[in-house]
């Protein structure tokens, strides 16, 4: 029964958080309500008994996504009221996406059947005495750990790419130039003056 009232409780503050998202005004709220709606995920992953989603969830979305999505809004001068007029125009084409994802949404679940070998499999494929964390480790490293590998080389080419576009140079702006520094001669950077007393440097 406690388990029960906690199910309920995160699904309904996850449902709540995300159409605050969608209909706050302010976009520093609506990313504050991101950042419940993911922690309200993470407890719903921790009563199903996947520990590890429900800590990425936390560590990737909250402690990256959310929190970079924050310092973007919060930094940048973005002028929100001329875009929300920029997006009027394409409200009655985001409507129509969002009823044909429903529509899908609605056919896969009439079609769905629960096995009833389902809960017996968690048994056969991680043994009792494994926690999941361990087991979904054991199976990254060992079976799929040159895919695990081609996946972060991947996101690191996104990384670098996404910085090599977005790298802009910009004329004026002083830049240090640290092998200058390095091979200047002390001799010609610095020079001693002999200022007899009671007159300034001219």
């Amino acid at each position: 029964m406690l388990f029960t009232l906690i199910f309920y409780f995160f699904s309904l503050l996850a449902i709540g958080s995300g159409l605050m998202v969608v209909f706050s005004r302010n976009p520093v709220h609506a990313v504050l309500w991101l950042i419940l709606a993911f922690l309200s995920a993470a407890g719903l992953f921790v009563i199903q008994g996947a520990e590890f989603i429900a800590m990425l969830l936390i560590i990737v979305y909250v402690g990256a996504v959310a929190v970079l999505f924050l310092f973007v809004v919060m930094m940048l001068d973005v002028d929100f009221a001329t875009l929300k007029a920029g997006m009027a125009r394409y409200i009655p084409l985001g409507l129509l996406i969002g009823v044909v994802f429903l529509l899908i949404l609605g056919i896969e679940l009439s079609d769905w059947n629960s096995s009833e070998i389902a809960p017996d499999l968690r048994q056969v494929i991680q043994p009792a005495d494994i926690q999941n964390t361990e087991a979904l480790g054991n199976v990254i490293y060992t079976e799929y750990v040159f895919l695990f590998q081609i996946a972060g080389l991947i996101l690191l080419v996104a990384m670098i790419g996404a910085i090599v576009l977005t790298h802009r140079k910009r004329e004026g702006v002083k830049k240090q130039d640290v092998v200058s520094q390095m091979y200047r001669d002390s001799a010609k950077s610095v020079s001693l003056e002999d200022v007899p007393s009671g007159k300034g440097l001219s």
